[in-house]
């Protein structure tokens, strides 16, 4: 897939992730528009409750690519983050052992002040978008240990 078609399939991802709300979605199909619910939680994947941390909102998007066979190496969020894999495969490991395996248009809700590890399993680069739901001068991701 080139550069365009990513961009342009993470275009679509963002404004389906964006036009979630509570009570339902927020735009309607119409001629032309074309809206794909793509995922809607109140849990992070290991079933910990989400909950937005006090102060400014302050909302972070980044693009992350790991080659093949490469790791985040282990580290937590202490605030929620949500991302859209664009490409490739993610294995997600917790420190309980607990894995999640994802793959080209999967959504993560990730966890939160629990220490875990991203590995591309797969041949091509994983390409990811995530979306960090903090407040103005918090950390996104620290380094951590798993116990």
């Amino acid at each position: 897939m080139g550069n365009t078609a990513i961009r342009r399939g993470c275009c679509w991802a963002l404004l389906g992730l964006g036009l979630a709300a509570s009570t339902g979605w927020a735009l309607e199909a119409t001629p032309g528009v074309t809206v794909q619910p793509l995922a809607q939680s109140q849990t992070a994947w290991n079933g910990q409750a989400l909950v937005y941390p006090p102060g400014q909102a302050e909302v972070t998007a980044l693009r992350i690519d790991i080659a093949p066979g490469a790791a985040t190496g282990w580290h937590q969020h202490p605030v929620p983050s949500f991302a859209y894999i664009l490409q490739g495969e993610l294995e997600v490991t917790l420190q309980d052992g607990a894995v999640k395996r994802l793959k080209a248009g999967d959504v993560l809700f990730e966890v939160v002040d629990t220490a875990h590890n991203g590995r591309n399993v797969g041949t091509e680069p994983v390409k990811l978008v995530v979306f960090y739901t903090g407040a103005a001068g918090k950390t996104l991701t620290q380094a951590a240990q798993p116990r």
